[in-house]
């Protein structure tokens, strides 16, 4: 976009008055960016906050009722909230396995309760079996040596 033309006055003092009221505008115009960038930061920070909160209001309650609830955070929520890992047992063996959020190939709008039924044990596929995961808990950093879906 080019610059705005402002005809130049013919006379001194309003020259004067056009140059001091542009000066003016391009002041204004850095404030209002330098605002919006701290507003815009301090939504992002309430965003993750809150999508913190609501990782860890899941686990509470899926600790208290022991099975998936709905609504649980989608993926990108959970992600966002720093919780990037699932915790998950196979419900044939009972082997806990981490997984990580990211790296699925799912939409990050999928929400955390659906994917009991995609994820499966890797061992149990093997032998010809696919019992779904059952899940346990978001977490901060994988807690299981290995991670597997």
């Amino acid at each position: 976009m080019s610059a705005k033309h402002h005809p130049t006055p013919l006379s001194g003092g309003d020259r004067k008055a056009l140059k001091k009221e542009l000066g003016k505008a391009r002041a204004k115009t850095t404030i209002l960016s330098e605002q919006s960038a701290e507003v815009r930061a301090k939504g992002e920070a309430l965003i993750r906050q809150a999508d913190r909160l609501l990782s860890e209001s899941w686990n509470e309650r899926m600790w208290a009722d022991g099975e998936p609830t709905d609504p649980s955070p989608t993926v990108d929520q959970a992600i966002n909230g720093g919780y990037p890992w699932l915790e998950i047992a196979c419900s044939r063996r009972r082997t806990e396995r981490d997984v990580d959020l990211a790296a699925l190939p799912h939409p990050p709008t999928t929400f955390v309760h659906d994917l009991a039924s995609r994820l499966r044990c890797s061992k149990c596929a093997k032998a010809g079996r696919r019992p779904p995961a059952t899940l346990l808990q978001l977490s901060q950093r994988p807690r299981h040596p290995s991670s597997e879906t």
